[in-house]
């Protein structure tokens, strides 16, 4: 049975920092893309960062380039979401995605964490 599970979240002031980490078991982690999303009240969920396998390549949505960092640590099943300089149009519910890289319509979710940014 395949889990992720999304932790980290919570409450922070403008400018502050947070780092997530989704821990995923029941896979092959390697052999999963992996992504976080975020979605906030009456917005579609939206990416905000992506990260390949094997490759360990990487993208952003254009909002968070420069402030987030995706990056995954294989010998640990975790993928991880350093975010710095937030701001209150970062506060959501993050999500963590798995997607296996040789078919991709097979995907995970977790069940999200909240983050709140405000003073």
């Amino acid at each position: 049975q395949v889990r992720l599970v999304e932790s980290g979240g919570g409450l922070v002031q403008p400018g502050g920092s947070l780092r997530l980490s989704c821990a995923a078991a029941g896979l092959t982690f390697s052999n999963y893309h992996m992504s976080w999303y975020r979605q906030s009240p009456g917005k579609e969920r939206e990416l905000v960062a992506h990260i390949r396998s094997p490759d360990n390549s990487t993208n952003y949505a254009d909002s968070v380039k420069g402030r987030f960092t995706i990056s995954r640590d294989n010998t640990k099943n975790l993928v991880y979401l350093q975010m710095n300089s937030l701001k209150p149009e970062d506060t959501a519910v993050y999500y963590c995605q798995a997607v296996f890289r040789f078919v991709n319509t097979l995907t995970y979710w977790g069940q999200g964490t909240q983050v709140t940014v405000s003073s």
